[in-house]
This record gives C-alpha cells, sequence and structure tokens, in this order.
C-alpha cells in the first residue's frame, strides 16, 4: 500500500542541518543538501534582458553583448562553487539548447557573472541557462 508523507521541515537527527540519504544499491549514502541545485535561470540577454524563470534569483544585470550577472537571492557561502550553463540563439528552438562557450567572470558569494562567445566574438542569446551547486551562507 502506497504511503504519503506530508511535512513543512526535515531536520537532521545528529546536525540539524545535514541529512543522510541512502544512495542506489544501499551501500552508500549523501548528504542531502550538497546534492540540491542552490540556483538555477532561464534568461534573454537579446534584446530586452529579463529573466524568464528562476529559483534564488533575485535579478538579472545587462553588462554589454554576450555579458549578464545574476545576482542570487540568498548568498553562497563562497565563489567556490559549481556552474553549468548553456544557450540557443533560436527562441522558436529553445530544447536545442548548446554547450556555453564562455567565461564564469565574477563568480562571489553574492553573483554569478556569465560571459557568451561565438567563434571568438561576444554575443547575446534568446535562451540562456545557468545552475549553481555549492554551499549557501
Amino acid at each position: 500500500m502506497a504511503s504519503t508523507l506530508k511535512i513543512n521541515t526535515l531536520t537532521g537527527v545528529t546536525t540539524a542541518g545535514s541529512i543522510a540519504v541512502t544512495g542506489e544499491g544501499n551501500s552508500t549514502t549523501t548528504n542531502l543538501q550538497q546534492g540540491l541545485c542552490k540556483c538555477w535561470a532561464d534568461y534573454d540577454l537579446n534584446g530586452t534582458a529579463g529573466i524568464d524563470d528562476s529559483f534564488n534569483v533575485g535579478s538579472l544585470t545587462d553588462n554589454g553583448t554576450g555579458d549578464g550577472t545574476l545576482t542570487f537571492s540568498s548568498n553562497m557561502s563562497s565563489g567556490n562553487f559549481a556552474v553549468g550553463t548553456c544557450y540557443n540563439n533560436e527562441t522558436a528552438n529553445k530544447a536545442d539548447l548548446k554547450l556555453y562557450n564562455g567565461t564564469t567572470d565574477g563568480r562571489s558569494t553574492t553573483i554569478l557573472r556569465l560571459r557568451k562567445f561565438e567563434d571568438g566574438s561576444a554575443v547575446d542569446a534568446d535562451a540562456n541557462t545557468a545552475i549553481t551547486h555549492g554551499d549557501l551562507a
């Protein structure tokens, strides 16, 4: 028989902010908080810059062609977090995202600055996505 568990808060027994989850095969555990995405965004830098959808992003700044800064709503604990990005210049086919060719200039506890290039030149894209994994402050 299936069960439904409805709760608002999960708290670890040993450490309130740490919950171990048994992994595949029942032989290892992973820390739940470490495995969660801490920020993601789907945003546009072509024409009028804007955020289409996001989590933990307070604002987007268009710094110029191919250059955007996402400001976190909740800060990261350090600038040492993982970033994944991709983009598409054709809004009609947003599902056909390409790997991001650029840099993550200005990665800090409060922002993620991304610059995109095609064939060595900075370009704006209709569909940009970014995710971060790391520790929140």
